[in-house]
Parts: structure tokens; C-alpha cells; sequence
């Protein structure tokens, strides 16, 4: 395993050697061709389970499926099982790995079936119900094998924070405008209480305004309109937050990719951060320490050559 690679983890190896070494780089990195090929049969498998069991609840189809349903539920257990147990054992802390947010969407990913033999009867239809729904779980494995996804939710932590203090901010506008509401509509125009005002107040602060709760009176309808512009003006809000904090982000992801590129200088000029595969210095022509001159090499035809050879 290259050094110069960044794994798409922050979970160290139990090892680089052997077994465990060889799976680490092919579960954990998407750059050779060995590694792809593995996110790409993933992310068939995760699109076919979740299709399956979205088909299996259309009455028309399960009857004519659903044996073939049945079979391919439990292979696509057991290869996300195998993939689970490959996951905890390729790491140093299996633990934190199992606590963390892709491991505990692994484990609902398989979870659901095993707990399928255990419920098993009539008397319990509707756990089984809801435990096949939990299978749609799956796809958010999707997001482990997309490189921009660990971007996002970087960003979504670093501006928790933020957010929660505006999410509770809305929560004490909504408070107050549903009791005002409440007050000044009654239970006459559909305000019976003081949690149907916020329920309103949310809807109408969000500008998706359901309608089945509208105020009656010139004032309310006042108020109304007021909460209708702070809501334009608050969805604003957390956007340009979690816009700030992507860009930090990106910024950070940038520094640590220049701090991991091949530092090699230029005998002649001096000149540092070559690209690894680089033959001759981009600013003078030298040759580059450890790289041998061939005819091919300096040839203006040649794609790996950064460059003009020394004349």
C-alpha cells in the first residue's frame, strides 16, 4: 500500500501486511483498479437490494416473486455481512468503527433479516413490516463510496453548532407565533390548541403552507404575512453556513493533498512539489533525481513527461 494515498477513513489499519493489509487498501481507498471494482460491485448490489425490497411490498409483483425475493433478500445479507465482518476486522479500533455513522448504517443494513428469524409468526406481521422498510437503510451506504459525501458531511459536523443554535432559534419564533395565533384566531377558526398554532406556524414559516389551517381575521391574516417574509428570510441562513463551512472544508482537504504530493527539488533550480510521475523539472528541463533519460522520455509525444529534456 502507497503512502501517498489518503484513505477514505480516519480509522487506522490493524495491520499493512497480509490479509488484513490487502483488504484495508481495498475497502478503504477508490484509486486502483482492484479498489474501484469493489465500490463498483457495492454500489450494485446496495441499488439492487433497495430495488427488491421496494418491489416486494407491490402486491401484484410479491405474488408472483416472491420466492425469488426471498432468495435474493438473504444473498444480499450475506455478502453485506461478509462485507461488515471484513470492515471490523481490517481496523485497529472494530469498536469505533462499529459506533460510528457508516457502521452502524452496515449494521441496519443487514440487521433487519436476522431479526426476521427471531419475530417470525403471525402474531408479529407488523414488526416484520417494519423491518423489511428498515432495509431502504441500505442505500445510504451509497454515500461511503462517494468521495464528495465525506465532504459533505465534514462540513454538516463542522457547523453543528451553527445550526442547532438557528434550529432553536426557529423553534422559539414558532413558539411564540403559534401561541399569538392561538390567542388571536381561537378555536373557532381551527387553532384548538397552543401545539396546533406552532404546527401552523412551522408550515407556514417553512412557505409550504399546507392550508388546512387558515386565519380568519384581518389580523391574523396580518401576522400571517409577516411569518411568511421571516421564513423567506431565514432559509437563507443556514445555507450560507453550511456553504462557509464546505469552502473551509475543500480549503483544508486542498493544504493536506499539496502537504502529500512527492516533494522532489530540482537539482539545478531548486524547485519543489514535481507530480510523481514526473521526469525532468518544469521550470528548466533538468532531470529529475531518480528518473533515467530516454529517447521516449523527451519525446513531445510522451504523456508522462513534465517538461523540455536538457538539451
Amino acid at each position: 500500500m502507497t503512502t501517498n494515498r489518503t484513505a477514505s477513513t480516519h480509522f487506522e489499519p490493524r495491520s499493512l501486511t497480509g490479509w488484513r493489509g490487502k483488504w484495508y487498501r481495498i475497502i478503504y481507498f477508490h484509486e486502483k483498479q482492484d479498489e474501484r471494482l469493489f465500490d463498483l460491485t457495492l454500489i450494485g448490489l446496495i441499488l439492487f437490494s433497495v430495488m427488491a425490497t421496494i418491489l416486494d411490498t407491490v402486491a401484484v409483483i410479491k405474488a408472483q416473486m416472491h420466492g425469488i425475493f426471498y432468495g435474493l433478500e438473504w444473498f444480499f445479507t450475506i455478502v453485506f455481512t461478509i462485507e461488515y465482518i471484513l470492515r471490523l476486522s481490517v481496523v485497529k479500533n472494530p469498536v469505533r468503527y462499529a459506533r460510528s455513522f457508516f457502521g452502524v448504517i452496515d449494521l441496519l443494513a443487514i440487521l433487519p433479516s436476522y431479526l426476521e428469524l427471531i419475530f417470525a409468526g403471525s402474531g408479529h406481521l407488523m414488526v416484520i413490516r417494519t423491518l423489511r422498510v428498515l432495509r431502504i437503510f441500505r442505500i445510504l451506504k451509497l454515500s461511503e463510496y462517494t468521495g464528495a459525501s465525506h465532504q459533505l458531511l465534514d462540513g454538516l459536523y463542522r457547523s453543528k453548532n451553527k445550526i442547532l443554535v438557528f434550529l432553536l432559534s426557529v423553534l422559539i419564533l414558532t413558539t411564540i407565533f403559534g401561541s399569538i395565533m392561538y390567542l388571536v384566531e381561537g378555536p373557532q377558526n381551527g387553532f384548538t390548541s397552543i401545539p396546533r398554532g406552532i404546527y401552523w406556524a412551522i408550515v407556514t414559516m417553512a412557505t409550504v403552507g399546507f392550508g388546512d389551517i387558515t386565519p380568519k381575521t384581518a389580523l391574523g391574516q396580518f401576522i400571517t404575512s409577516g411569518i411568511i417574509i421571516i421564513g423567506y428570510g431565514i432559509i437563507a441562513v443556514p445555507t450560507g453556513i453550511y456553504s462557509a463551512e464546505l469552502i473551509n472544508s475543500a480549503r483544508m482537504q486542498r493544504h493536506l493533498a499539496k502537504a502529500n504530493e512527492k516533494k522532489t527539488d530540482c537539482p539545478r533550480c531548486g524547485l519543489q512539489g514535481h507530480e510523481e510521475d514526473a521526469r525532468f523539472c518544469r521550470r528548466c528541463g533538468q532531470a529529475l533525481p531518480g528518473t533515467e533519460f530516454s529517447p521516449e522520455a523527451a519525446s513531445p509525444d510522451s504523456s508522462d513527461c513534465v517538461g523540455r529534456a536538457p538539451a
